[in-house]
């Protein structure tokens, strides 16, 4: 690894509190390759910072974050180092996507600003957009978000531009088609509601169906026919487990802090399920 790196965004099902559970159960064996097709927060990209990577979310504003953070870093922290952390400031960056055309008009570091500032600055770190596509959450009243987070973002770039790195913003089956052998895939997919009070699946306009579930676990067992090693990351569910019969499955504790109620945050059961042992 180059250096210590952290998620720049805060994302629902993060994974930094499960690294050390989770790095434990990666393949033995040194992969040439790594893919993740739900890049999210990223927690396991920065944790294992491979040379060459495959990484994609479908939130196409979310990866324009990565590839501002990559090409143009200091002018994301200059752009950010102007926001202000005040409710009239909130709602003014929140409501730019209300108009198209404004929002259009905005530079790609503008928009990676907006985004970042917004995940820092709403309520809980709730990413959250309408079927419109429009953030919809409210402001967070936080005395100190570290919005800027300048040191953050340099180590970031610096990661980005000593790797190998294809971004991409597409349906993950596209991402899992044409992989080399040799890689491995960390999938983290949306997880299955385990109640529906607990569905949050709405990060984009797109969502994510049990027919998208059904899908993944299709890709799993194409990639599990050419001999690509996988580590999927779901909820304890009926729906999953059934859907993972046949594959390995351990249990893992993790807290949840991304909830509209708080009495729904806590210690919950997960599930990694993996083709190899």
């Amino acid at each position: 690894m180059t250096t210590n790196i952290t998620p720049i965004v805060k994302w629902a099902g993060g994974k930094t509190q499960l690294l050390r559970e989770m790095t434990s159960l990666l393949p033995t064996e040194e992969f040439t390759a790594y893919c993740e097709p739900f890049l999210g927060g990223g927690a396991m990209l920065f944790y294992i910072q491979p040379e060459v990577a495959y990484i994609n979310d479908i939130n196409s504003g979310l990866m324009n974050v990565y590839n501002v953070i990559k090409y143009y870093p200091e002018a994301l922290i200059a752009e950010l180092s102007g926001y202000e952390n005040t409710a009239e400031f909130y709602s003014r960056i929140r409501e730019l996507d209300r108009d198209f055309e404004r929002f259009s008009a905005l530079s790609a570091v503008q928009q990676a600003a907006r985004f970042v500032y917004l995940n820092k600055t709403c309520f809980n770190g709730l990413y959250r957009e309408n079927r419109q596509g429009q953030f919809n959450v409210s402001y967070g009243k936080y005395k100190n978000p570290n919005f800027v987070n300048a040191s953050g973002i340099r180590s970031m770039s610096q990661y980005f531009n000593s790797a190998n790195i294809i971004f991409t913003s597409m349906d993950f089956s596209l991402v899992l088609n044409n992989l080399p052998t040799g890689t491995f895939v960390y999938l983290d997919p949306p997880y299955d509601p385990i109640s529906e009070t607990a569905n949050f699946t709405s990060y984009t306009i797109y969502g994510f169906t049990k027919e998208d579930h059904i899908r993944l676990r299709e890709c799993c067992d194409a990639l599990t026919a050419r001999g690509i090693k996988f580590m999927l990351s779901n909820s304890d569910t009926n729906f999953i487990r059934s859907l993972y019969a046949g594959y390995d499955i351990t249990e893992v504790f993790a807290k949840r802090f991304i909830n509209c109620n708080g009495n729904g945050r806590g210690a919950v059961k997960e599930l990694i399920i993996r083709n190899y042992t």
